[in-house]
């Protein structure tokens, strides 16, 4: 290479230097810049619901306790209990329908401690903490997420059930104001399953305590049957069953009722599961 090759190459460089911008001048710049605004509550909240809703179109299977299982319920306990307890399927799908579909509903809300502890445990909370966002937003877009795939359990198990003979006198109004009602009830009881989520350390340990807590709390119920064939002492616990309420006030919508105790008694109970294990929840999060 020439010498006089090599002075341009270097007068090139120098020029390159000059007109460079200063890290001083990048660090003003970059100070003087205004931020983009925080994320409100509910935008952030949303964004984690489609996170949500983004891992069932990567793991599919998820799906499958919205869409088998609720099958497999309804025709099992249709065709299994039907004719001894009401003298034909067709008969105790009437009653049967709009119980299974709340007890299904709310078994599935267990999944949610399961995912909750599997993000812990692959450390992506400890990314979520450091987001400048409304602390309970990636809690709340878990749940939101959830009320979807709720939905879908709920619109598979009525076309099931109406395919195997359930009739609503309440019409499409009636289901619609139960399943609302249901997947509301839903949403307030997941934030058990979070607390779990957080609270244990293993996948496993939050479906095993999960089972011992929702197979009690959704068979000694009136999914089934009615509760006066029960003994005196059962029906104390049943009667006052927070399943209970909702699966009467849930059945009684889609026979076009209005059962204005029992609507009130599923949003009192939704509105206590929020605040006791909503706060206990955020405490385990902001300290895990």
């Amino acid at each position: 290479m020439s010498t006089a090759t090599t002075t341009k190459s270097v007068k090139d460089a120098e020029d390159l230097a000059l007109e460079a911008p200063k890290a001083e001048d990048l660090a003003a710049l970059l100070v003087g810049r205004e931020r983009p605004p925080r994320p409100s509550a509910i935008s952030a909240s949303l964004t984690f619901g489609w996170r949500a809703m983004l891992k069932i179109k990567h793991v599919p299977e998820q799906l499958f306790d919205v869409t088998a299982f609720p099958i497999m319920m309804v025709l099992m306990y249709t065709y299994l209990f039907g004719g001894a307890l009401a003298g034909s399927a067709s008969q105790y799908i009437q009653f049967l329908l709009p119980g299974i579909l709340t007890m299904s509903v709310v078994m599935i809300t267990m999944y949610t401690g399961v995912a909750v502890n599997t993000d812990i445990t692959k450390g992506v909370f400890d990314r979520f903490r450091t987001l400048p966002i409304w602390r309970p937003a990636p809690m709340v877009g878990y749940l939101l997420g959830d009320v979807v795939r709720y939905f879908l359990a709920s619109v598979v198990m009525l076309t099931v059930g109406m395919i195997i003979g359930y009739r609503a006198d309440g019409g499409v109004m009636g289901i619609l104001m139960g399943v609302v009602l249901l997947m509301v009830f839903s949403f307030a009881f997941s934030w058990i399953w979070t607390m779990f989520g957080l609270l244990l350390r293993t996948e496993k340990s939050v479906m095993g305590v999960s089972m011992m807590v929702i197979f009690p709390l959704t068979f000694l119920s009136n999914v089934f049957v009615d509760p006066k064939t029960m003994p005196g002492w059962l029906q104390a616990f049943v009667n006052n069953s927070p399943v209970t309420h909702v699966a009467t006030a849930v059945r009684e919508l889609m026979a076009g009722n209005w059962p204005a105790a029992d609507i009130a008694w599923s949003l009192g109970w939704a509105a206590l599961f929020v605040v006791v294990f909503g706060s206990v929840t955020m405490r385990l999060y902001n300290r895990k």
